[in-house]
């Protein structure tokens, strides 16, 4: 969903504040439009304290891609309903990927610092351990001259 606003990673952009007459004029339809389509969990409003329903920006985009989907595509609305989960899972889903992408990066880079500081040993000084059991290495300086 392209939503021609700038941002999009901002707070802000995800932040309930615009009333409802700000959000439904925002997105070109009626008040009562937004309404019904909160009651049917399509686009879910925030509440004021007064009790009052507040939209954010990501909402707006939202609103605009329901009425795109319904009166442009033909979708029916449970039909818009379930893309618009999907497109959450989707989204779900890739912010995963990239946190698991960075996480093992991290780890690569970590190998990376240990094997250059490995390389600093001769290969009598290290000893290979298996990942399945523990073992305790002790590594003692070997004595040169005299004792």
């Amino acid at each position: 969903m392209s939503d021609g606003f700038v941002g999009s990673g901002d707070p802000a952009y995800e932040a309930k504040v615009l009333m409802i007459s700000v959000a439904a004029r925002m997105a070109g339809m009626h008040p009562q439009t937004l309404r019904q389509y909160d009651r049917l969990g399509l686009v879910q409003a925030g509440r004021a304290a007064g009790g009052g329903r507040r939209y954010s920006v990501r909402d707006v985009v939202l609103l605009r891609e329901v009425q795109r989907l319904s009166q442009d595509e033909g979708v029916n609305l449970a039909g818009v309903k379930r893309i618009i989960g999907l497109e959450r899972l989707v989204e779900q889903a890739q912010q995963r990927v990239a946190r698991l992408e960075a996480e093992l990066d991290a780890a690569y880079r970590r190998i990376a610092e240990l094997e250059t500081l490995a390389s600093g040993f001769s290969r009598g000084d290290l000893v290979p351990t298996s990942r399945t059991s523990t073992a305790l290495v002790v590594w003692r300086p070997r004595r040169t001259g005299p004792t």
